[in-house]
């Protein structure tokens, strides 16, 4: 089992502005990779979503890669 990058690097808060972060946790296809792969804990699996989700929303992310 993967230990939580968040937690090893004190993040408190996954923040949406913060895309080289959020970059690290997507598949090359621009999805979002499932906990077991990334070995996050619960709780920033779901700010990290919601981040994503935002980043995209904002035009920071793509919604899909080709």
């Amino acid at each position: 089992m993967k230990a939580c990058f968040f937690t090893q690097n004190n993040i408190k808060y996954v923040d949406y502005k913060d895309v080289d972060v959020l970059k690290k946790f997507l598949n090359p296809h621009g999805r979002i990779m499932p906990r077991k792969r990334t070995g996050i804990s619960s709780k920033y699996q779901r700010q990290l979503s919601v981040a994503v989700k935002r980043a995209r929303f904002l035009g920071m992310l793509p919604f899909v890669v080709r």
